[in-house]
């Protein structure tokens, strides 16, 4: 017992050492639009509803797409670490930002177009769909700001280096409160306004984090620009598209819930109503992605360096964490369910809307703080396209069913909808675990070996191996193969 606990300690040290300043980056970053939200709440509720079908419907999606591809650079870039072979890294970090900013241009019309797309395509209320217009072509800069952003922020994460991180969004926060302010409050800019202090800040995250990446703290894992980035693009391009249908799923299932409720009796103000509610789940749930971020890199890192009773301990510590973290905030929602949602609005129907919400909210919080961390194993492990398969099923053919059953046809509106989001949510959970207690982490360690040499473009004729090399190694020649030993 002393050992495990002794064992316990030193793995929820290396977890808190990672998960710290990577849940305060999430935290601050994901803030940039929860302040957006609050203050141009206080505008109107037709503002509200705006911001927040803008950003919960086509910002939603477009996140998930750019996010769940820069989320390949999690087992990539970690599994390399794992191995020795931190000279991929800074390939892999180009890779991330060609398939990214290739999705970012593709997605602009949907934000040029949202107007019809919300109105007249996804039902949403005209008035709704007219304010989000405007506030959505404003909204296009961040689009490239994601795609520079995702991959950059992972490359620092498998690296352990993510206090920087956690100093730049934290100084972007800052600033971005400052900017909201003088825009809406005192220039009176609105929407506009509001929209471009978001890109602002956004960009100005990405400039600290690039001036980080070439200031030389990283000789080893960036070597500068290379045509390398053009080579096995096509392995890339595969895991790329594989980890964003995995995200995505879960991303666009709040889409869907927000998408539901617009279609209610009285949508605008259910939308103000959920818009509260879900504001407040997706900044919990930016705690839980933390941990996500920081269970990933300590599977990637165990199994790229073939350590896989490691990879193991440290899910078991960090499920555990969360749920202790998930009880925290479910007491907090509990008790202060009616004072919360006033930060959002001084409408009397919508704050009452949201207090009625806030029993199931409280209990959603609790699950929405592990769910993040079993999908992060699976990141860390490879696993996107069966967790992909996992969420189709859970999500689209259980929850959404569940939703639209209970909140139109038994007329429990946006308690309904908000069912049946949880019901979904605790079927993928469920089978998470399964699949997590079922496996065989000694093949994971192997197949963690094979994926680095098919995207890393070792040479084919070598056996499957993990990387011991030594620091003299890697600034000699970091093409050159070293020393290698079998995989256990």
């Amino acid at each position: 017992m002393r050992a495990l606990a002794t064992k316990s300690w030193e793995e929820s040290k290396l977890l808190w050492r990672l998960a710290f300043p990577a849940v305060l980056t999430e935290v601050f970053q994901f803030s940039i639009g929860f302040v957006t939200a609050s203050f141009v709440g206080h505008i109107g509720v037709v503002e509200l509803a705006a911001v927040t079908i803008v950003e919960g419907v086509l910002e939603g999606f477009a996140y998930g797409v750019l996010f769940g591809m820069g989320c390949a650079l999690d087992t990539l870039c970690g599994q390399a670490v794992g191995a020795g072979q931190l000279g991929l890294l800074g390939v892999y970090v180009q890779q991330s930002w060609i398939v990214c900013g290739a999705a970012a241009v593709a997605l602009t019309p949907a934000y040029a177009l949202a107007t019809p797309i919300l109105g007249s395509l996804l039902r949403q209320p005209a008035a709704v769909a007219a304010a989000a217009g405007p506030y959505a072509r404003w909204a296009i800069p961040r689009l490239l700001a994601h795609a520079a952003n995702f991959p950059l922020q992972k490359f620092f994460q498998t690296q352990s280096r993510v206090w920087a991180l956690a100093a730049i969004t934290g100084a972007a926060l800052a600033v971005h409160v400052a900017l909201t302010y003088v825009a809406v409050n005192r220039l009176g800019y609105g929407l506009r306004g509001a929209a471009v202090a978001g890109n602002v800040s956004y960009w100005l995250i990405d400039a600290a984090q690039f001036a980080y990446l070439v200031s030389g703290r990283f000789p080893d894992a960036w070597k500068g620009f290379s045509v390398r980035a053009l080579r096995n693009l096509a392995a890339f391009v595969k895991l790329s598209l594989v980890s964003a249908a995995m995200i995505c799923l879960e991303f666009w299932y709040y889409a869907a819930l927000l998408i539901l409720v617009g279609l209610l009796k009285n949508g605008q103000l259910q939308l103000d109503i959920m818009s509260v509610c879900i504001n407040y789940e997706f900044w919990t749930m930016m705690v839980a992605l933390g941990f996500s971020e920081a269970v990933s890199v300590r599977v990637s890192n165990e199994l790229g360096g073939s350590r896989p009773k490691d990879a193991k301990f440290a899910v078991a510590v960090a499920a555990m964490t969360s749920a202790l973290i998930g009880a925290t905030f479910m007491a907090v929602f509990f008790i202060w369910r009616r004072g919360l949602p006033r930060l959002f609005s001084d409408d009397k129907d919508v704050v009452q809307g949201a207090a009625r919400l806030g029993y199931l909210l409280a209990v959603t919080v609790f699950f929405s703080s592990i769910g993040p961390v079993l999908s992060g194993v699976a990141v860390g492990a490879g696993w996107q396209l069966q967790v992909a398969f996992v969420n189709i099923g859970c999500y689209y053919l259980v929850g959404i069913p569940v939703g639209v059953l209970l909140g139109f046809k038994h007329r429990l509106g946006a308690l309904g909808v908000w069912t049946g989001m949880l019901t979904g949510t605790l079927l993928q959970m469920a089978i998470l675990l399964l699949i997590i207690k079922r496996t065989g982490w000694e093949k994971q360690a192997q197949l963690a070996a094979a994926r680095i040499k098919e995207v890393g473009g070792k040479n084919e004729d070598q056996p499957l191996t993990t990387t011991a090399c030594t620091e003299d190694d890697h600034m000699k020649n970091i093409e050159l193969d070293c020393k290698e030993q079998a995989v256990v």
